[in-house]
């Protein structure tokens, strides 16, 4: 893609035209249209699978640290653009599949679009991009041992999403609040496992 997209619209949009190009849509095709902006998404995803009632699975809390922490550790290390194993960009899914869930979700897209954009830009660029890598990775490794407690994990997760969410659009507003969420989320983490 020449331009990286600008809102969450703008990501389905790169998504959709990758669907209409071809029979299979590859979570590296996926990457490369993203651009620099393949960071965001990803830390938006990812935490948002573990939120889900699939979260509860034993075992996938864990692994879904272990990704934010690979994805956000490349973002620490000023990489420009998302690097994952072959294996997973390799992974597809159908067309068809890609048009009805990027479908799905566009009033959560026009939703975000309306409330997170564009404000306070610079606390999304340079040394704040890697301070909130780290503030994921922090959030991450919190995971393996708030997995033990129900829903103990939503917390840091909800951090992750935000963080990605206000990098994704670029929104400085969201990386404060992110930035709190994320204490809040240490916090509470801390006194649910003191007091276990």
């Amino acid at each position: 893609m020449a331009d990286d997209p600008h809102s969450v619209s703008d990501i389905l949009d790169a998504i959709n035209d990758l669907a209409d190009n071809s029979d299979k849509v590859a979570v590296g095709d996926v990457v490369e249209a993203l651009g620099s902006r393949g960071f965001g998404p990803f830390l938006v995803v990812i935490p948002l699978i573990d939120i889900s009632p699939i979260g509860s699975i034993p075992g996938l809390p864990t692994a879904m640290a272990i990704i934010v922490v690979l994805i956000a550790g490349q973002m620490a290390l000023g990489r420009k653009h998302l690097w994952l194993p072959a294996f997973v960009e390799r992974r597809a899914i159908t067309s068809g599949k890609v048009k009805k869930a990027t479908k799905k979700v566009r009033g959560v897209a026009r939703f975000l679009d309306r409330w997170f954009h564009g404000r306070l830009p610079a606390l999304t660029k340079g040394p704040f991009v890697r301070a909130a890598a780290v503030g994921c990775i922090v959030m991450a490794m919190c995971v393996p041992p708030l997995e033990l407690l129900p829903l103990a994990t939503t917390a840091p997760m909800l951090a992750i999403a935000a963080f990605g969410l206000a990098l994704t659009v670029r929104d400085g507003v969201l990386m404060i609040a992110a930035s709190a969420l994320a204490v809040a989320a240490v916090t509470i983490g801390t006194g649910l496992l003191l007091n276990k």
